[in-house]
């Protein structure tokens, strides 16, 4: 894990065992179910939300895992245990319109580099750190399509257009790119192009199109999907190209098509409002 999520964890573990030392005067390897219910209602009576609160069981959850495995516990306390409903978040997307103004971009010479990532990330779907790794060699011009390397290093193929070929086609001849692995993107040092850079600069970018708060790659991701829907794609067709496991993890398009249906109603219907 990311030195992060582990220093994240770790203060998890201790606000806990802080709790148990104050409430109950215990230490962790003598929790059971009562005490971590009561510390996940003091948690939601202090006004923390469903989701960190789902983090702090996952961090307490993989501890006592590991001291199960010690056989130091004989139960994980956290088996079976209810935590608080986590609200349904839709993602936010790009309005159609907005995405396009995208390619305006390409006709400044400046903002071209920007301009063809932000066009990749629309036209594939692809997650920041698919196309941080991706490399020349992943590009196949024959079949018309990119290999991507995903989660649990599941392979998938994503078809692309002629445009978007010919755009990949200049990209490597702008930047010299003739080694197969090489990687696609480049800082200015040569190597890959890092996930925090990319997602800078498609920030960035994406300030010069829209003023919605979220910038991110993922909302680039999150367009691609509910566009493809709107304009009659299959779910399992984009779960396919997304790259997810399961269809529950597409399913939150299809609210988000039924949430843009609702508010095309409301502002065209007669008796919409």
């Amino acid at each position: 894990m990311s030195r992060h999520t582990v220093s994240a964890y770790l203060n998890d573990l201790i606000s806990f065992q802080d709790y148990l030392n104050i409430t109950f005067e215990l230490e962790l390897q003598h929790t059971n179910a009562i005490h971590v219910r009561s510390w996940i209602a003091a948690l939601m009576h202090d006004g923390m939300n469903a989701r960190s609160i789902h983090r702090k069981c996952s961090a307490l959850s993989a501890y006592f895992k590991q001291l199960q495995k010690n056989k130091i516990i004989q139960i994980n306390p956290l088996k079976g245990i209810s935590k608080p409903k986590i609200p349904k978040r839709l993602p936010e997307v790009l309005q159609e319109q907005h995405a396009s103004n995208m390619y305006t971009l390409l006709q400044d010479h400046e903002t071209m580099h920007i301009a063809f990532i932000l066009q990749l990330f629309y036209e594939t779907g692809m997650r920041v750190s698919e196309l941080a790794q991706l490399q020349l060699r992943d590009i196949d011009h024959s079949m018309k399509q990119i290999k991507v390397i995903g989660k649990r290093n599941k392979t998938r193929y994503i078809p692309v257009t002629d445009d978007m070929l010919k755009a990949i086609h200049l990209h490597v001849q702008e930047h010299g790119i003739t080694d197969a692995n090489s990687p696609l993107f480049l800082n200015k040092k040569g190597t890959a192009l890092g996930r925090r850079q990319i997602y800078d600069l498609v920030n960035k970018a994406l300030g010069l199109i829209t003023t919605q708060k979220k910038k991110s790659p993922h909302v680039l991701r999150h367009s691609f999907a509910t566009h493809l829907l709107n304009n009659g794609a299959g779910l399992n067709h984009v779960k396919e190209l997304l790259g997810h496991s399961s269809l529950s993890a597409t399913q939150v398009y299809t609210h988000l098509n039924s949430e843009r249906l609702k508010a095309i109603h409301k502002q065209l219907h007669p008796r919409g409002n």
